[in-house]
């Protein structure tokens, strides 16, 4: 029984230890950016959307229906939901959110379209497979908290 109650210990240092680094790895990376004045695609893990035509139907979400005259009239919106502004221009924003445990750090990407009227989102984990849904449900957030101030 001892035996069993150690290599569980064992097992659960391992499993928290690679949760750590990976925090740590997230940490040190950077959001994407623009990619020839687009945002990123999205791969294949289900731990991100973007709102940009191309995009396949899993990772698709909806931009956001508000025109803005610059990016800063967002800032507040996007720091009221955690995130960090990282870069700020004129019609791009860049965000980090921070998870409380490990801190793994997403990345919330806007971009202005001044001739749909809209403004693209992305919306990544840096690391990992699953985010079980969370950076969908924060994209949806911020949509909604500036659709609704229209």
């Amino acid at each position: 029984m001892k035996q069993l109650i150690f290599i569980a210990i064992v097992l659960a240092l391992i499993v928290a230890g690679y949760f750590a680094y990976q925090g740590v790895v997230s940490r040190n990376q950077k959001a994407p950016g623009l990619i020839d004045g687009r945002l990123s695609p999205c791969d294949v893990k289900p731990n991100s959307v973007c709102s940009q035509k191309g995009t396949d139907q899993d990772h698709f979400i909806k931009p956001i229906g508000l025109c803005v005259t610059n990016m800063s009239s967002v800032v507040a919106d996007v720091e009221s939901l955690g995130g960090r502004v990282v870069v700020l221009e004129e019609d791009y924003l860049a965000a980090e959110f921070s998870s409380s445990l490990f801190g793994f750090v997403d990345d919330l990407e806007l971009l202005r379209d001044p001739v749909a009227g809209v403004i693209h989102m992305r919306s990544a984990s840096r690391v990992g497979y699953s985010d079980m849904g969370v950076n969908r449900k924060r994209a949806e957030a911020l949509r909604k908290r500036l659709e609704s101030e229209q």
